[in-house]
């Protein structure tokens, strides 16, 4: 933790029997073969470069602050993937989790440790990081209840948070690229997108939008919330929730593992 020079990231390990629940290749949320894809990697990359600035501005991280980035991805191909560990310049403090296999990460980002976890909750004891870090997950975890878990699990962990999310209220939905369409009702939204072939963004597992007023209702009262709202040509793009969690760390039913130094 902060103040404890002999801790490392490194000396942490996954905890046993997460492998299960796990998986070996990339998840395409983001309809790599789609034939804007490109464009729209260069326009994500720029906003999460913005992002990333807000993050260093706002949660000032130090060179002994331990930050843990959950929800890397194995993906390879894309200008954004994984741009925080790309960007962070702490890279000896930082801790990367997904339920995906992004270990090569420690081999392209000296420093970086992974750790590979499944969906039943993070194998960390309360409060182990100064900052957790997460960006574009929450949309993708499940409905209202799971995502709700998700954040709890989050702040668990973290003394504090910084989380990002694509915006509902964007004209243009960036995981499909088609506009309006998800302004719909979402069980609307996802006939429609069964109904044209998209059925995998029909799952709400795979695809659960938040507007600002959703995403407020997953965190606790007593929690110290802010909410950032970067623009993409004038209109509020994604929604950067960051803050303080409650004095109380969430009691996590999934499996901890107190590491060395927490």
């Amino acid at each position: 933790m902060k103040g404890d020079p002999d801790h490392k990231a490194g000396d942490l390990q996954p905890a046993a029997g997460l492998e299960d629940d796990t998986r070996a290749e990339p998840i395409d949320y983001f309809f790599s073969r789609h034939p804007l894809r490109g464009l729209a990697s260069r326009i994500s990359l720029r906003v999460r470069r913005h992002i990333f600035d807000y993050f260093m501005d706002v949660m000032a991280p130090s060179a002994s602050d331990l930050v843990l980035d959950v929800g890397a991805t194995a993906d390879r191909r894309l200008a954004e993937s994984n741009f925080f560990e790309r960007l962070y310049p702490f890279k000896d403090r930082l801790v990367v989790t997904s339920i995906e296999d992004a270990s090569f990460l420690e081999d392209e980002y000296k420093g970086v440790r992974f750790v590979r976890t499944g969906r039943e909750g993070l194998p960390f004891v309360d409060r182990a990081f100064d900052v957790v870090f997460c960006s574009a997950v929450i949309e993708h975890v499940g409905d209202r209840r799971a995502q709700e878990r998700f954040i709890g699990e989050l702040l668990r962990v973290g003394r504090r948070f910084f989380i990002t999310t694509p915006n509902r209220m964007y004209p243009v939905e960036f995981h499909t690229f088609l506009p309006f369409l998800h302004w719909l009702p979402q069980c609307v939204h996802q006939a429609c997108l069964r109904l044209i072939g998209l059925g995998f963004w029909a799952k709400i597992e795979n695809l659960n939008l938040l507007s600002e007023r959703d995403l407020v209702r997953l965190f606790p009262r007593n929690c110290q919330l802010s909410v950032y709202k970067p623009r993409l040509l004038g209109i509020p793009s994604n929604l950067v929730a960051h803050g303080t969690g409650p004095g109380k760390p969430f009691t996590s039913p999934g499996r901890q593992r107190p590491f060395p130094g927490f």
